[in-house]
């Protein structure tokens, strides 16, 4: 089993990091799946990576179908508008490698496809849009992780992947227990990427605040209950997952930088998700409600929706 065709669905902050390794191979054909005027703007000022401007073909999803890997790379919003786009990029053999945040997208995916086309799969890149492009550091990046949910652990399609990456400058490796590494990143993004969203300061917070520390202990609390209940053992990826990428204490995460820029955040996928999924085991989550609402408020200022005018309408207030 070789992977010779590869469709890149989202050309963002993780899709760039397999567009920016790939491009190194030139035995592959490797497309970004667009179309529209985000393909017409992809065909005339291709993808900045680090600097340099890199050119990947650009399909429609009926030229990318029958690739022989699928990535999808999108923001979880967009995730649910793309299933007509994965359906038919995917053909009978082809592998789909989710590298979405948080784990439940592969669920999403396999309301449109067979979830036998799913390699289960996270990505640690710790990459930012810089001056019209996106920036990471490539030595350390600890990059991608997959594998299959059950044995055979060294299946044909773990191999051919292990072959598409070797190399290339991608960092990568397979594991027996991928649910486990999921579920351990999901744990970084919502204990770390969330309350500093809040505060809107840089990673240091953690370290310099005890204020911060309680709240990310409150919300790991929540999410390692929801993680037993469904019978996944982080510890089991916790040796592996421990070390993250240096960031500099004024590091901001995606939710920051998404609320910085005064886009819509990906809150749904991880509060959001825990909310559903303690109401359905019957875990109380308080932590991750309050958080979902207070970046829900943010995102609402954002879009001005607190912008009121002096000759408003006066409210009733009572102290």
């Amino acid at each position: 089993m070789e992977i010779k065709k590869i469709a890149v669905l989202g050309a963002g902050a993780v899709g760039s990091y397999i567009i920016w390794g790939l491009s190194q191979r030139d035995d592959i054909e490797l497309g970004v799946v667009a179309e529209g005027e985000r393909a017409e703007r992809l065909k005339q000022n291709g993808i900045k990576i680090n600097d340099v401007v890199y050119r990947p073909k650009v399909w429609p999803p009926q030229e990318a179908h029958g690739a022989d890997m699928l990535v999808v790379a999108l923001k979880y919003g967009s995730l649910p508008n793309a299933l007509e786009s994965i359906k038919t990029v995917v053909g009978e053999n082809t592998i789909v490698m989710s590298l979405m945040n948080g784990v439940d997208s592969e669920e999403i995916i396999s309301s449109a496809i067979d979830a036998s086309h799913i390699m289960y799969s996270v990505i640690k890149v710790a990459s930012h849009q810089e001056d019209g492009g996106y920036r990471f550091g490539p030595v350390t990046t600890i990059g991608i992780i997959f594998g299959e949910l059950y044995a055979p652990f060294e299946s044909e399609r773990v191999k051919a992947v292990e072959m598409l990456f070797e190399g290339t400058e991608i960092h990568y490796r397979h594991t027996d227990f991928i649910r486990e590494e999921m579920w351990s990143k999901f744990r970084l993004n919502v204990c770390n990427n969330l309350p500093q969203a809040v505060l809107g300061a840089g990673v240091g917070c953690y370290r310099d605040s005890e204020h911060m520390k309680a709240i990310s202990d409150g919300l790991r609390r929540e999410l390692e209950a929801i993680a037993a209940a469904k019978g996944i053992d982080i510890s089991k990826a916790d040796t592996s997952s421990s070390k993250g990428s240096l960031v500099p204490p004024t590091a901001r995460y995606s939710t920051l930088q998404d609320l910085d820029a005064g886009r819509h955040t990906e809150i749904d996928m991880f509060s959001g998700a825990l909310i559903r999924m303690g109401k359905e085991l019957g875990i109380a989550t308080p932590y991750n409600e309050y958080t979902y609402h207070i970046i829900k408020a943010l995102e609402e200022k954002n879009d001005g929706l607190f912008d009121y005018e002096e000759n408003d309408e006066l409210l009733t207030r009572s102290l």
